[in-house]
């Protein structure tokens, strides 16, 4: 079923400006058999999108797939020959809802088959995600995977069509950049590789290996690729911090999905806002600064459930600076949530110095995360 907005943006945004105001037909996605509805896909972000994430972004709505970290699947091979615990990034993926998707890396088809198909076999994932965006050293220069891949389109293509034959019939897709470099953008000639390998749907991150995270997505590089693909779809990632500007990719970029990461992790509302303006309907508010605090104290409970006080508490001062970042009093509130070592210690840091309406008295009016 198609769904219609009618949401007019007014916020207009130097690298992702705001359309005109008219309807935008948004289709569910598919990614072979399975049908994501909404196309609204939660990035897969090493060291946060673990189950306790996913649990609190489920339990507010609005996102059709959900990812895990992404998985060394060499590491996990190395686990199980030593009989060890599965990885505790595959925490939780039993046992939840689907649809699921697990992302993998590394630079072996045979690695990465095998690790496919016990993803598939064992814990039943919904989609198996190959991971040639990632531009941290340790996975690029180290282990020649991620982003390094895109400059072996052939390496590529055996990785991929190894692991849609190990992993047959669920389906497998492939998250790239636009290239290593500004000077090698590259994007166009891998997506014709994604598809002929088999793969069933490519996501693109509007930036280049080299970027990071600098600057800003490049979504209109994004668009040019859809013209590349025959028949699997194209999913936008970048700088999707609002539903306004999920409305506008799809309306003036021609995705047939978008993939939200960072903005979401201070607030894992966003994927029901964004569903909610595809739909037509009005655009929920942002939740009070108490309920975005219970939230965090909730998400703070399943952390420490899993992982112990100790090691639950250091987890969760990242995810708190997250959920304080742009609000009154956030950097003051990050400088005592870092030094924090005990569950007692974090309510007591909460209870004082999470960000309230008005600046605290003595703070910067401002902060960040990084």
């Amino acid at each position: 079923m198609v769904r219609r907005s009618t949401l007019t943006l007014t916020t207009p945004d130097d690298h992702l400006p705001a359309p005109e105001s008219a309807p935008v037909a948004v289709a569910p996605l598919r990614i072979g058999p399975l049908v994501v509805d909404p196309p609204i896909l939660q990035a897969p972000m090493a060291g946060f999108t673990n189950y306790a994430f996913r649990q609190i972004v489920r339990e507010y709505g609005g996102v059709g797939l959900q990812a895990t970290e992404m998985v060394n699947a060499r590491g996990f091979v190395w686990m199980e020959a030593e009989r060890a615990e599965h990885p505790d990034r595959l925490w939780g993926v039993r046992e939840e809802d689907r649809p699921l998707a697990v992302q993998i890396w590394d630079n072996d088809p045979e690695t990465m088959a095998k690790v496919g198909r016990r993803l598939v076999e064992e814990y039943q994932v919904s989609v198996v995600d190959i991971n040639f965006g990632c531009p941290v050293k340790q996975v690029t220069q180290r282990a020649h995977s991620g982003s390094y891949l895109l400059r072996e389109p052939q390496r590529m293509f055996a990785i991929i069509s190894r692991l849609v034959e190990a992993c047959a019939p669920t389906p497998v897709t492939a998250k790239i950049r636009l290239g290593c470099t500004r000077k090698n953008i590259n994007a166009c000639e891998i997506a014709r590789v994604v598809e002929e390998a088999g793969a069933a749907a490519l996501t693109v991150h509007g930036r280049t290996a080299e970027d990071y995270f600098r600057g800003h997505a490049d979504w209109d590089r994004i668009a040019e690729i859809k013209s590349h693909l025959k028949h699997i779809p194209l999913i936008g990632n970048g700088d999707l911090d609002s539903a306004e500007k999920v409305v506008h990719a799809f309306a003036k970029y021609n995705v047939d999905g978008v993939m939200i990461a960072r903005a979401a992790l201070g607030r894992p509302w966003l994927f029901a806002q964004a569903a909610a303006a595809l739909r037509g309907e009005p655009i929920p508010p942002e939740p009070s600064l108490e309920q975005q605090r219970d939230c965090m104290l909730r998400h703070f409970e399943l952390v420490v459930e899993r992982f112990g006080e100790e090691k639950g508490v250091q987890l969760m001062r990242k995810y708190a600076c997250c959920y304080a970042q742009g609000k009154h009093g956030a950097r003051h509130f990050r400088s005592h949530v870092a030094r924090v070592a005990t569950r007692q210690e974090f309510f007591d840091v909460v209870a004082k110095y999470f960000p309230t309406d008005e600046p605290i008295e003595g703070a910067a009016a401002t902060g960040s995360i990084g």
